[in-house]
This record gives structure tokens, C-alpha cells and sequence, in this order.
């Protein structure tokens, strides 16, 4: 039983917690989900072990929605049924780390490649792998620079490459299309080539972009990963990874302990996330995943309108939720959690309203208006 110090800590961290998400445009992080009904399952110890495909004796699990969660991803990601593998994951760095994994157990004498406005993930995934490795250039859209790739290639000609996509870089939302990347390595040489499609965020909805930029399957991806916290707003940070069953083979072991294949790199894994994900895409269905998509890209445009009519460049890419603009001022960083590097972003995730893009447009003029000595 908590006395009463410490059941204030926790009412005083919700407030805190409940406050910074009215105030959260920063990051690709939806709002205004509701998964109450599902709260009955934190009752259980649950624990979706092994190969959710396989055989199981640990049974206090939803290894069977996973399942389902990794057919339905499978069909939006046009991957044929029979040739293709996936779990559910504790995020976009494990999904990372598992497609770059499948390309050096696929080509153990790779160099992998990747631009340097790839996620953080990939260079950590690429140190645990001790993957030769170069970082090639990217055009200010956040784009994979073609032409370097080829010229960064040629060096190593005659090893196979592993390259990881950005479909939606983490400041820019640029995406790197997989059929220039394979042509750009076969015009130097390289034809043994291994593609990981990063599809964090805009996973969900790139089948529904215009123009669509090649990043699955039928494309020529290898593997690919989303995450589930970002666009449809699940509680607990997860994600989804797939890859073509060919190559889990090569990774796949025996765990007698649990009665299934070991084919997962995090071995026990959320047995919530999934049935989480299920609901997701369950109550939405892909009109619905279609529909949210497009409510956000009609924000997304009106917050560039708004904050062009007030003097700021502010831009994004074609159909792209993340909206770019210079570096904010500390203020309006802090006070709506803004990631700035080199620019500033914010990202139009569902939930994101108009007041909150109206309120940040507001304080971002009343800055730009100290700045110029209007106010004092």
C-alpha cells in the first residue's frame, strides 16, 4: 500500500505526463487513442516467446494476433505470403538491428551503407554487428544521394552491399527509393545487395503517398520495419519487423526451453504490444489508416500556409507530416518539445489538432516579434 508521499508523486507525475502531451509537437508520437478496453489484459504475466509462428508451451500469450499483425503489414507491404516472416517488436532500434542482422548473416563480407540522416539506431546496430560500413551523403530533402552511393561503391565493387533505406529520414521525412538505390549499385558492379527499408514512421501510410515512393517487397526490399508508437499511438513503444523467410532461415535455433524456434532477437517480448497493434488495425482497417493518413497531410499543409503567411520558411516534402523550418528559438523549443539540429521539424501525427498548430504559430510570432524590438 502507498501512503500518501508517494501516491502524490504519482498523481503529480500523470499532471506532468498529461501536460507535456497538450504540448508535444517535436517528435512523431500520436495522441488521442483510446485503449481502454484493453487494460483488462495487464492482469496477466504475458510473455509471446519464440517464433510467433511456431510451436509454443508458453502459452499466457497473444502470439496469435501477432501473427495476424504481421499478415496484415505483409499485405500493405505487398509480400507474398508464403516467403515471408515477421514479430512484433520492442521498437524501431530492434527492428533496425534485425535487418541489418539478416544482411550480415546473408553476406558476412558486406559493406553496409547508409545516409547521414539515418536514424541514430543504424549506427549503433551497425557497431553491436561490427559491419564495415560507409555514411554517404544526402540531398537537402533527406534524400540518399544517388550518385555518391555509386562513387562510395565503386571503392568496394566487388563485395556485396547492405544498404538501409530511409522512408522518412528523422528531420525531413525524405525517402530514399529502393529502385534507384539497386540501379545505382548495379551501374558500378555491385549486384549482390541486401535492402532494409527503415519505414518508422511512415510505414503505415507510404502505400498511400503521392507521388509513392518504391520501399517494399514487390519493390525489392529485403526487409522492412515500422514502429507502432508513432503514427497509430500505442501506449508502449513497439514496432513491427518482416523479412523474407529465406533469410530468418539462415538465423533460425532451437530453444528446447520454451518449445519453439528461436528466431527473434529479443527472445521474451511484449505479449500487450500485439494485441494492442490487432486493435489498431482492426477498429481502423486500411480506409481508415488511409483516412487518418490524409487528415494529417491536410494539416500538415495548412501548418506550412500558416507559418509562410507569417515570414518563416517553412516546407516539407511531397505528402510528408513533417514539416521543416529553421532553428526555433529556445522558448518555443522548450515549451513545445521541438527537436532542432540543423533545422527545426514538427510532425502532424493523428491527434494533432489545429488549436495546438494555431497556439505554436501564435507563440512562434509573438517571438519573432521580441526578437524584432516590437515587444518588449
Amino acid at each position: 500500500m502507498l501512503d500518501h508521499q508517494q501516491q502524490r508523486r504519482l498523481d503529480d507525475l500523470f499532471d506532468a505526463m498529461k501536460a507535456a502531451n497538450e504540448s508535444f509537437l517535436g517528435y512523431p508520437f500520436a495522441k488521442g487513442f483510446s485503449y481502454e478496453s484493453l487494460w483488462r489484459f495487464m492482469n496477466f504475466s504475458g510473455n509471446n516467446v519464440g517464433d510467433p509462428f511456431g510451436p509454443e508451451t508458453y502459452r499466457v500469450s497473444s502470439r496469435l494476433l501477432e501473427c495476424e499483425v504481421v499478415e496484415f503489414f505483409a499485405g500493405l507491404f505487398r509480400a507474398p505470403p508464403s516467403e515471408t516472416w515477421g514479430y512484433v517488436t520492442n521498437g524501431g532500434t530492434e527492428g533496425n538491428t534485425y535487418g541489418l542482422y539478416l544482411g550480415r548473416e546473408l553476406y558476412p563480407n558486406a559493406v553496409a551503407y547508409f545516409s547521414r540522416d539515418t536514424h541514430y539506431s543504424v549506427s549503433k546496430a551497425i557497431r553491436l554487428l561490427r559491419l564495415e560500413h560507409v555514411v554517404v551523403r544526402a540531398e537537402p530533402s533527406g534524400e540518399i544521394a544517388y550518385e555518391d552511393l555509386a562513387q562510395q561503391a565503386i571503392r568496394s565493387r566487388q563485395r556485396p552491399a547492405i544498404v538501409v533505406a530511409n522512408i522518412g529520414t528523422t528531420m525531413k521525412e525524405g525517402k530514399d527509393d529502393i529502385k534507384k538505390i539497386r540501379q545505382a549499385l548495379h551501374d558500378v558492379g555491385v549486384e549482390e545487395v541486401y535492402i532494409h527499408s527503415d519505414a518508422a514512421l511512415c510505414g503505415p501510410y507510404a502505400p498511400f503517398q503521392t507521388p509513392r515512393t518504391p520501399f517494399d517487397f514487390l519493390d525489392g526490399a529485403d526487409s522492412i520495419m515500422l514502429s507502432g508508437h508513432k503514427f497509430f499511438g500505442a501506449p508502449i513503444p513497439c514496432g513491427v519487423v518482416l523479412a523474407r523467410k529465406q533469410h530468418v532461415q539462415r538465423v533460425l535455433q532451437t530453444a528446447n526451453y520454451i518449445g519453439s524456434s528461436d528466431t527473434t532477437l529479443s527472445g521474451s517480448r511484449s505479449a500487450y504490444t500485439p494485441v494492442i497493434l490487432w486493435y489498431a488495425i482492426r477498429s481502423l482497417g486500411i480506409e481508415g489508416i488511409k483516412r487518418m493518413f490524409e487528415q494529417c497531410v491536410g494539416l500538415a499543409a495548412y501548418t506550412v500556409d500558416e507559418l509562410k503567411a507569417r515570414g518563416m520558411s517553412a516546407w516539407r516534402n511531397p505528402s510528408a507530416l513533417t514539416v521543416v523550418l529553421p532553428p526555433v528559438e529556445e522558448y518555443v523549443r522548450i515549451k513545445w518539445q521541438i527537436v532542432t539540429q540543423d533545422v527545426s521539424h514538427l510532425v502532424i501525427t493523428p491527434g494533432t489538432t489545429k488549436a495546438q498548430i494555431d497556439a505554436l504559430v501564435e507563440s512562434m510570432t509573438i517571438d519573432n516579434r521580441r526578437l524584432d524590438g516590437h515587444i518588449l
